[in-house]
């Protein structure tokens, strides 16, 4: 089994947030492997598809983002995931907006999700996609600035077949299929 995580906040408040760019790139991945996010489990919602012959669980955690790891550990203990076979993808404060890399491995960089996560599945060495959403302005509290909503012109980017929600998601099941090295070398792109 392959897992692919989208880190995010639960609710219709948060769902357009900076925070939960993850969340609805990992809902693109459902999409293209055939998965409904409709099952519930270990405080995620899931679903399983396929993705070039290989089962990939693509999952939310719904305990809120600083505690992801308590939701996404149990699963892939359950399903015996390598890390190798983890893809992770979350909102990059240290990305300006459009920015987007795959990484294997690293520190939390203070991001309390991917903390909770390194906490709870004992390791760090899973793969990242990394979707930038800009540092905030100078007077925002970047607390803030994660939970604040898109501009119009950012969701217009967000969006559509050839937008960055799309490019996260295929980054990630790239990872899976071909490895984080190819995916790296296709899909780390930075703004035009």
């Amino acid at each position: 089994m392959q897992l692919v995580v989208g880190l995010g906040n639960p609710g219709a408040k948060y769902a357009r947030t900076r925070h939960n760019v993850g969340f609805r790139a990992a809902e693109e991945a459902a999409r293209l492997c055939g998965a409904q996010l409709g099952e519930e489990r270990w405080d995620a919602l899931y679903g399983t598809g396929r993705h070039h012959r290989e089962s990939v669980m693509v999952l939310q955690p719904q305990t809120f983002m600083n505690l992801s790891g308590e939701a996404v550990a149990p699963a892939a203990r359950f399903f015996r995931v390598l890390s190798n076979h983890l893809v992770v993808i979350h909102d990059e404060l240290d990305f300006e907006f459009g920015r987007l890399a795959v990484k294997v491995g690293g520190g939390d960089g203070g991001h309390n999700g991917l903390k909770s996560l390194r906490q709870h599945l004992g390791t760090g060495d899973f793969v990242r996609v990394r979707v930038g959403v800009g540092r905030p302005p100078a007077q925002w509290d970047p607390a803030d600035w994660v939970l604040s909503n898109f501009s119009s012109e950012e969701e217009g980017r967000l969006e559509g077949a050839d937008g960055l929600l799309s490019k996260a998601a295929l980054a990630a099941l790239a990872a899976l299929e071909v490895g984080p090295q190819q995916a790296m070398n296709r899909f780390n792109i930075r703004p035009q």
